[in-house]
């Protein structure tokens, strides 16, 4: 039987029960009750209450005038530069103070790299810091720091501790600008039974940490933990307390790294940022689609992708190999893609171009371990596909690589998407001449054939 003070809470919809069970009867969610405790003043107001008639009730709570929003006084905070380019675009200009800033990537990917380059940063500007890690010593702080380069990273002041109470204490008492907090998830609060990392855990830390935040305007970047699927681990409420969410992705073998913000409520949710890992830290990659056109193959299989990543344009490799299955069903293997977008295109290439690939398999690759998420892909996968199914290289009349976008829909034809004229401007500036889009080709059939075009006129030639 559960103790009168406390409560079962649902991990993923938030809803309360007197008892556990299996199920959540909310949102039906198996195993998602979490045992915690209630405080008292909860326990207290429960209940609709009576009225008195001057506005209070049985519980405590007393009427307040709602007031419009053109007479709120309007803030305007100063924002904190990380001294990181890519990093101020993602957030939206810098850190606001007072505001929660989460950081969630995979194991390694070098999110504590990137708080510590940017404290660092923030420490040498005149700013007051602070650095608490509850996953490493001190000492191990400290050979990261020396392995960054430079001074800066040494002057940052760092405790080693997991007690949430003690973290916050520390907080009240060196009253820093900014503080990284690495990471939410190994917090435990002495007010509760449940072991570190736990629902329960996680909200209250997040909590304590928020309100603590918001009364002495520290600014405070959590570094989070990801679930095997890819999410932030803990309860769904994090991501709702927070102010910003940023999503650190990428491979540990490839040496690319790409921030996009996923929640802001100070800025856009249309920014990435693009960094390249090295030995002495996190490089800003300020031109990323020089580096990407340089090193495409131009090979069967090939296409230069024009991207939009966040507001700026990026040209990406996307590649593609077709080869005889020996299985059934034949594999279909993506990497950097929405796997249902791509068996949408392949199912498009076979109806509407003529090109079946029941019996092949099928790999879709985006070079450099960058992940495109929008529909301007289509086009390229279908091409490279196409491309790789004809064994034929495409190019330009230069010999460059061939570039394009645009969305392919069910019926085969190409549809316009976001951002045409800067993808064409950047296109262009690398040489990249003609670019097949839907304003140049109506239908995916005619799309590959202009981009098959320049191959049989070549062809044509040398037999001439």
């Amino acid at each position: 039987m559960p103790r009168s003070d406390t409560v079962f809470v649902c991990s993923a919809c938030g809803h309360e029960a007197a008892r556990w069970a299996g199920r959540c009867p909310d949102c039906a969610e198996w195993n998602s009750l979490v045992e915690q405790r209630r405080s008292p003043a909860a326990a207290g107001v429960r209940g609709s209450g009576a009225s008195f008639g001057d506005g209070r009730r049985s519980g405590g709570g007393v009427a307040v005038a709602p007031i419009t929003l053109r007479d709120v006084e309007a803030l305007d905070h100063e924002r904190l530069s990380t001294g990181i380019g890519e990093l101020d675009s993602v957030l939206g200009g810098g850190v606001v103070p007072g505001s929660l800033v989460l950081i969630g990537g995979a194991p390694g990917i070098g999110k504590s790299t990137l708080t510590t380059m940017a404290v660092a940063n923030m420490c040498a500007a005149g700013r007051r810091t602070l650095y608490v890690s509850a996953e490493e010593s001190a000492a191990q702080i400290r050979l990261r720091a020396q392995r960054l380069g430079g001074g800066e990273a040494l002057a940052v002041p760092v405790i080693a501790e997991t007690d949430l109470d003690v973290v916050l204490a520390t907080l009240e008492a060196e009253r820093p600008e900014v503080c990284v907090i690495d990471s939410v998830q190994t917090l435990h609060s002495s007010q509760l039974s449940s072991a570190a990392g736990s629902v329960a855990q996680v909200r209250e830390a997040a909590e304590e940490i928020r309100q603590v935040a918001k009364r002495m305007g520290i600014a405070v970047l959590l570094v989070g933990h990801v679930t095997k699927e890819g999410a932030l681990a803990g309860p769904r409420v994090l991501e709702h307390l927070v102010d910003c969410v940023l999503q650190f992705e990428g491979e540990r073998e490839r040496t690319y790294r790409t921030v996009r913000a996923i929640k802001n409520r100070f800025g856009s949710t249309n920014e990435a940022g693009v960094f390249e890992m090295r030995d002495d830290g996190l490089v800003e990659v300020l031109d990323a689609s020089a580096r990407f056109v340089a090193e495409a193959t131009r090979a069967p299989g090939s296409v230069v992708l024009c991207a939009m990543e966040g507001s700026r344009p990026l040209l990406v490799e996307v590649q593609a190999l077709v080869c005889t299955s020996e299985l059934v069903p034949p594999r279909r293997v993506v990497a950097g893609l929405d796997r249902n977008r791509v068996s949408l295109v392949l199912a498009v290439l076979g109806r509407h171009a003529g090109i079946g690939l029941g019996a092949s398999d099928v790999f879709v690759n985006v070079v450099g371990g960058v992940r495109v998420d929008e529909p301007g892909v289509d086009l390229a996968v279908a091409l490279a596909v196409a491309s790789a199914a004809r064994r034929t290289a495409l190019t330009g009349p230069s010999g460059r690589p061939l570039a394009c976008f645009g969305e392919v829909g069910l019926t085969g034809e190409l549809r316009t998407v976001a951002h045409g004229e800067r993808r064409l401007h950047e296109a262009h500036r690398f040489g990249l001449d003609p670019v097949i889009e839907p304003a140049s080709a109506k239908t995916l059939r005619a799309a590959i054939t202009t981009a098959l075009a320049p191959v049989a006129k070549e062809v044509a030639a040398q037999v001439a």
